[in-house]
């Protein structure tokens, strides 16, 4: 089963979304996240949890 890093990204009430969805590019496409949760709050604001993959080194014994 795959490990996972996660982070969680408050979005203002003030940004439109335009803006939050090149913010959001921006985190995958640079440090290779990918959106798990995305949660529109009462006030406005948003609260995205993003995810990568941790990939282990497996080290070999001879």
């Amino acid at each position: 089963m795959p490990e996972y890093e996660f982070v969680d990204v408050h979005v203002p009430r003030g940004v439109s979304r335009k803006e939050a969805a090149r913010l959001l590019t921006d985190h995958a496409e640079y440090g290779h996240w990918e959106l798990h949760r995305l949660s529109l709050m009462r006030d406005g604001s948003r609260k995205v949890r993003l995810r990568r993959r941790i990939i282990r080194q497996v080290r070999a014994t001879w």
